[in-house]
């Protein structure tokens, strides 16, 4: 991990650094720095979700790029594909996302795409970084007529939700359909309810009262109990839970069980794999995936291919390999035929035109995908490449994942985001992986205090 960039961009609590003015207002005058081009006014486009600390550092990335001679178009809250989807149609040099997806109110980030709607490989991240901290460009301000100037995209909403409607079928329509959706009181507030509506379901919206410090606040996909209770009391046929940005969603079926990432691509990677729209027959997932669900598609004649933790490893790897669908358990699943990045609201639109298609319910889509038992624990510590180095957690894990063979697994790992070691046990004896993860976790948080 960089000093400022982690597994997802630049993230932490607002006003502490690395989220402060000052120092996001460099990373805007690096962007316009490597952004910059031969002849013309570069542009770049910032959006945002809805947490109160997104107007500072609005300001301060907007002030930054400015300064470089770059124009800047604020976009305001819109999801993260969305923004992603702006910058490719847009034919922009850059986009920003000011969000920090699935945390609390407090935390911010920030996420940039390249012209081509990806986010920036890791190497540009490090060009950022070095610039900033080197301080090479602190000498470079353009003056009178080159300083760049800040407008508003006043139909960018319209614009995406035109673009997420046509990822539906033609053939199909949503009419009949009742389906809940969470908004996260978060990017998706307007846009998610305003799809499914003019697609004819009917739309019961919780979650889309933002008022700057309750996203994610006991709703979304990180709460989705809330919005799977919601089914059972309106009769839903399905409920829908996207994230504070929008990038990934966690469903409910008509009982009120909720279904995750790894659920979501079993049912939508055995459908395109059976109508051979399954490049090279392969599924992209990360080592959280579930052991179940590979062997799942191994029956099957599926491949799968497992990445580090985050959406931007399957998208590298769905680039690199020519693959065109992966994703996360957390609910970020990528369809490259249609998108970029993770699009929460193009993954529901899939799943529903499958349940369409094939005339069944979702909980019936979802019968014989397998999954075994996890037990997912974090343990809260600072010193953590220390800890994955100790000689005792290593045999520790290796003597567990000797136990439980070919049919289990152990995966700790540092989170990209917090200051926490996940830990996650699977296996098909819950009693056993439990008492596994708590041991794990009891070494970790004694050899942190030596």
């Amino acid at each position: 991990m960089g000093i400022i960039f982690g597994t997802d961009g630049i993230r932490g609590i607002a006003n502490m650094e690395p989220m402060t003015g000052e120092t996001v207002l460099q990373v805007g005058r690096a962007v316009g720095y490597i952004f910059k081009r031969a002849g013309g006014r570069r542009r770049i486009l910032i959006g945002k979700d809805t947490r109160i600390s997104g107007y500072m550092i609005e300001c301060a990335l907007a002030s930054g790029i400015c300064s470089m001679g770059a124009d800047v178009v604020l976009i305001g809250p819109l999801p993260t594909s969305g923004i992603a989807y702006l910058t490719s149609s847009m034919r922009a040099d850059a986009g920003i996302v000011i969000s920090a997806s699935h945390n609390p109110y407090p935390y911010n980030g920030i996420k940039i795409f390249g012209r081509d709607g990806y986010k920036l490989p890791d190497e540009m991240e490090a060009t950022v970084e070095s610039l900033i901290l080197s301080k090479k460009i602190d000498s470079i301000r353009p003056t009178g007529s080159d300083i760049g100037k800040a407008y508003r995209l006043v139909d960018a909403i319209g614009r995406y939700v035109v673009f997420l409607k046509n990822v539906f079928p033609q053939e199909f329509s949503m009419e009949g359909l009742k389906i809940v959706v969470d908004c996260a009181n978060g990017a998706t507030y307007k846009v998610a309810p305003a799809v499914f509506d003019e697609l004819g379901a009917k739309v019961i919206p919780i979650g889309v009262s933002p008022n700057g410090v309750n996203i994610n606040n006991g709703c979304g996909s990180v709460f989705p109990e809330s919005m799977a209770k919601k089914v059972i009391e309106e009769g839903a046929d399905v409920g829908v839970a996207f994230d504070g940005d929008g990038d990934r969603v966690i469903m409910a079926n008509e009982k009120g069980n909720i279904l995750d990432g790894d659920d979501i691509m079993g049912i939508c990677g055995l459908e395109l794999l059976s109508t051979g729209r399954l490049k090279k027959n392969t599924v992209v997932a990360t080592i959280m995936t579930n052991k179940g669900l590979e062997i799942f598609f191994k029956e099957r004649g599926c491949n799968m291919i497992r990445t580090r933790v985050g959406d931007r490893y399957v998208v590298e790897e769905l680039v690199k390999g020519g693959y065109n669908f992966g994703g996360e358990q957390s609910g970020h699943i990528i369809f490259k035929d249609y998108h970029t990045t993770g699009d929460g609201i193009i993954t529901a639109l899939n799943v529903i035109a499958i349940m369409l298609k094939k005339n069944k319910s979702l909980s019936e889509l979802s019968k014989g995908i397998l999954k075994f038992p996890q037990v997912l624990l974090n343990v809260e510590i600072e010193n953590r490449d220390k800890i994955l180095e100790s000689p005792v957690v290593k045999n520790t894990i290796k003597n567990m994942e000797e136990k439980l063979g070919e049919r289990g697994r152990v995966v700790v790992r540092p989170s990209g985001t917090e200051p926490v070691i996940r830990i996650m046990v699977e296996g098909e004896n819950i009693r056993e992986i439990s008492s596994m993860a708590e041991e794990l976790s009891g070494i970790i948080k004694k050899i942190s205090y030596v």
